[in-house]
C-alpha cells in the first residue's frame, strides 16, 4: 500500500449561460385565476382539490407538488371581508330605508351571510395556493434550500 494521498478531481468551472439562469415564469394573475376555478396554477388543467377544502398532493396532470401550500387562515379571513362588505351595506341600507322586524332580518341576512361564506371559500383557498405558487413562497421554490425539514 502507498501512503501518499490520492488527488481528488478538480471541479470544472462553471460559466454562467442564459439557459442555467432561465426558471420557468410565473404570471401572478394566471395563477389565481386558475386557483380561483380550482384549477392547478401552473398547467390550468389538473384539479387543485380532493376535497371541498383539501388541497391535492399533486396535480394529476402535470405533477407539480402541492404538499408545500400553506394557506393557513388567510382564505377564511379574506371570505369574512368580502362577505362582510356585501352583507352589511345592504343590510343597514334595508333597515335604515323599510325597517323590517328583526326576526325578518335575520331569517334572510344569516342564511345569504352562511351560503356566500361557503360559496367563496374554496375559491378564495384556490386563489390563495395560486398566488404562493406565483410567487414561489412556501415548497414551492425550484431550489429548496437544503438541510431544513419541512412545517
Amino acid at each position: 500500500m502507498s501512503s501518499t494521498p490520492r488527488a481528488l478531481p478538480q471541479a470544472l468551472p462553471q460559466t454562467w449561460t442564459r439557459d442555467a439562469g432561465a426558471v420557468e415564469k410565473r404570471d401572478v394573475w394566471t395563477a389565481m385565476k386558475r386557483g380561483l376555478r380550482g384549477r392547478c396554477p401552473r398547467c390550468g388543467e389538473g384539479r387543485l382539490f380532493r376535497a371541498f377544502l383539501k388541497v391535492a398532493d399533486a396535480c394529476d396532470r402535470c405533477g407539480q407538488d402541492f404538499s408545500g401550500h400553506r394557506a393557513d387562515d388567510l382564505p377564511a379571513y379574506l371570505v369574512i371581508v368580502i362577505v362582510g362588505h356585501i352583507v352589511v351595506p345592504l343590510a343597514l341600507s334595508i333597515e335604515t330605508n323599510y325597517a323590517p322586524p328583526v326576526a325578518l332580518q335575520l331569517a334572510i341576512y344569516l342564511p345569504v351571510t352562511l351560503i356566500a361564506s361557503l360559496a367563496l371559500l374554496q375559491p378564495v383557498k384556490g386563489a390563495v395556493v395560486g398566488l404562493q405558487w406565483a410567487f414561489r413562497m412556501h415548497g414551492f421554490d425550484d431550489n429548496p434550500v437544503e438541510g431544513i425539514p419541512p412545517v
